[in-house]
C-alpha cells in the first residue's frame, strides 16, 4: 500500500532531531512506539518499499496497519528513552514488547532524617520525604557511580538502618576503609550527615571538579603507559556524565502529542451525534475509585478542544460515603463539583460524561438539577457495549466502533479511570506504611503492597488460606505460614492496612 500524501508531507517535515515517534492506525490508535536518534532518518525507514516486503511478519504487519503518524522532538536521546518508556506504558500498543511491564528506571534515593543516611535504589517516588535522583536510563552507570561516590566521600553501604558496633565487626567497608564507620564513632553523626550532603551536591551536577581530577589521574596514567588505569579513569569520568546528565523527567504524556488524528472532526461529529447546538469545546468527565468500599475516591478530568487540559483535573475523596455505593459517590462528586463553580461564577462545561450507565447518569442528572444546572448537556458512557446515556431516552446511543465521536469520549473516559485509580493507588500505598505488617520482620513495601493488591485489606488477609497467600508474588509456603502465625498473634482491634 503506497503511503498517502499526509504522511509524505508530515516525513518532509521532520527535524534531524532525538525525539519519539507514535504510529496510529486508521482509527487513531497508537499502535507502536519508538525512539530515534534523528527523527527523519528512523521514521522514514518504515515507509521505505523495500520495509513491505521484508522476512519479518510483524514489521510487515505493522506498516501496513500505520495510517498516520505523530512525533515529539526532546533534547537528547536518554530523555528520548525515557519518554518512550512512558509513553509505552500509558498507551500500551499492541505491537510494543519493552516497558509494557510496571518495572521503572533506576532511582538513586537518599533520606536525610535516618539516624545514619545511606544511598540506595528506588524505583518508585513515595512521599516518604527522602531526596530522590533520577530516573536513570544507563542502570548500570548509576550503581557505578554510587560506588564511586562512597569511596570518595567515605560513605557506608550497609543495609542496616541503625548499624551499630556489632554490625561493625562484620563490616567490609570499614574495615577496607572505604566507610568512615560512624556507626563506632571514628566519626560525629554531624560530619558523617554534612559528607552525605556534599555527595548529594555531586549527583545534582556539581561534578566540574571531580571530572577534572579523574581526567588528570588518567593522564598521568597514560603517560605512565598504565593503559588499563587509564581506561578505567575514563569509566569512570563517563558514568559520571551520564548519571547526572540533565534529562526532563516524564511524569506525564506531553500535551503536544494529540490524542487523535483530528480532534475537531471528532468533536464536531460528537456534536452532530448528540444534537448538541455546537461541538462541545470543553468536556468534563468523571469516575469512580474503591475497593471493597475502602479508599472510595473519584476523579474528574476536563478536555479541551479535544485534548487534556491536566491544569483543570480534579480529584476527591468522599466525605459523606460510608459505604460503598457507586451511585452515591457519584452523586457526592457532581454535587461537589458543580457547587463550587457555581460559586466561584466560573463558566460550565459544554458536556459532561459520566462513566457508567442509567444509574450513575440519573444521580448526576438529580444533583444538577437541584443546582438549576439541568440545561448542562450530560451524558453516561457504558462500557460492556460502548452504548452513550442520555438523559430522558429510552434507549441508549450506539455510535460505530470506528467513529471519532466515540474515540473521544473513549478517551475522556478512560484519562478519567486512569486518573481516579492512580489517586486510589496513592492512598493505598501511603497506608501500606501505617500497617500492622511493618511490624512483621523481613517485609518490604514491594510484598505488602501485593498483598493489599491480592486482598485490599487486613481483614481480607486474615480470611485468606496459606495456599491463598502463596499465590502473592514473593510468597513462598513458609514465608505464608510464618505471616499468617503473626496475624493470628495479633488483635483484631488493631490498625488495617
Amino acid at each position: 500500500m503506497p503511503i498517502n500524501d499526509r504522511i509524505r508531507d508530515k516525513l518532509s517535515q521532520l527535524p534531524h532531531k532525538p525525539g519519539v515517534y507514535l504510529m496510529r492506525d486508521r482509527f487513531g490508535t497508537v499502535i507502536y512506539v519508538g525512539k530515534a536518534r534523528a527523527l527523519r532518518k528512523r521514521v522514514s525507514q518504515y515507509f521505505h518499499p523495500s520495509r513491505r516486503h521484508g522476512w519479518d511478519l510483524k514489521l510487515a504487519a505493522l506498516i501496513e496497519a500505520i495510517e498516520n503518524f505523530d512525533v515529539h522532538v526532546v533534547k537528547s536521546e536518554p530523555e528520548a528513552l525515557l519518554l518512550e518508556g512512558k509513553l509505552i506504558k500509558e498507551f500500551k500498543p499492541r505491537y510494543n514488547v519493552s516497558f509494557r511491564d510496571d518495572k521503572n528506571f533506576l532511582l538513586i534515593k537518599v533520606n536525610l532524617n535516618d539516624p545514619i543516611p545511606r544511598f540506595t535504589f528506588a524505583r518508585l517516588r513515595q512521599q516518604d520525604g527522602a531526596k530522590y535522583f533520577g530516573p536513570f536510563v544507563s542502570g548500570g552507570a548509576c550503581r557505578r557511580t554510587i560506588t564511586m561516590l562512597r569511596k570518595k566521600f567515605n560513605l557506608r553501604g550497609c543495609r542496616p538502618l541503625n548499624p551499630t558496633e556489632r554490625d561493625y565487626k562484620h563490616c567490609l567497608y570499614g574495615h577496607l576503609q572505604h566507610c568512615s564507620a560512624p556507626c563506632v564513632g571514628k566519626v560525629t553523626l554531624d560530619e558523617y550527615r554534612q559528607k552525605v550532603k556534599e555527595a548529594c551536591h555531586y549527583l545534582e551536577g556539581q561534578t566540574g571538579e571531580w571530572e577534572k581530577e579523574l581526567k588528570a589521574k588518567m593522564q598521568n596514567a597514560a603517560k605512565s603507559l598504565d593503559y588499563e588505569k587509564a581506561a578505567r579513569y575514563r569509566d569512570m569520568i563517563s558514568d559520571l556524565r551520564e548519571t547526572t546528565r540533565k534529562s526532563r523527567k516524564f511524569t506525564r504524556m506531553p500535551v503536544k502529542l494529540p490524542g487523535a488524528i483530528d480532534p475537531g472532526r471528532d468533536l464536531a461529529a460528537l456534536g452532530k451525534a448528540l444534537g448538541l447546538a455546537a461541538p462541545p469545546k470543553r468536556i468534563e468527565g468523571f469516575d469512580i475509585s474503591n475497593i471493597s468500599g475502602t479508599f472510595m475516591v473519584a476523579s474528574m478530568v476536563s478536555f479541551l478542544v479535544g485534548k487534556p487540559d491536566r491544569a483543570q483535573y480534579r480529584r476527591f475523596r468522599m466525605k459523606s460515603v460510608v459505604a460503598q455505593d457507586d451511585f452515591a459517590c457519584m452523586a457526592e462528586t457532581v454535587r461537589r463539583r458543580y457547587t463550587r463553580l457555581r460559586s466561584e461564577a466560573r463558566p460550565m462545561p459544554d458536556l459532561i460524561l459520566i462513566d457508567g450507565g442509567k444509574g450513575q447518569l440519573g444521580m448526576a442528572c438529580r444533583e444538577l438539577a437541584k443546582l438549576d444546572l439541568a440545561h448542562v448537556p450530560v451524558i453516561g458512557l457504558a462500557k460492556e457495549f460502548e452504548e452513550i446515556y442520555q438523559p430522558g431516552e429510552r434507549t441508549p446511543l450506539r455510535l460505530g466502533l470506528d467513529s471519532g465521536a466515540l474515540k473521544l469520549l473513549q478517551r475522556v473516559r478512560d484519562e478519567s479511570h486512569r486518573f481516579a485509580n492512580t489517586y486510589n493507588a496513592e492512598l493505598r500505598l501511603k497506608k501500606i506504611s501505617e500497617s500492622i505488617l511493618d511490624e512483621l520482620p523481613g517485609i518490604g513495601s514491594s510484598r505488602k503492597a501485593a498483598l493489599l493488591k491480592k486482598f485490599g485489606s487486613v481483614q481480607q488477609l486474615r480470611k485468606a488460606s496459606i495456599k491463598d497467600i502463596q499465590q502473592v508474588p514473593g510468597f513462598g509456603k513458609k514465608s505464608a505460614e510464618a505471616l499468617k502465625a503473626f496475624l493470628r498473634t495479633r488483635p483484631r482491634s488493631g490498625k488495617s492496612v
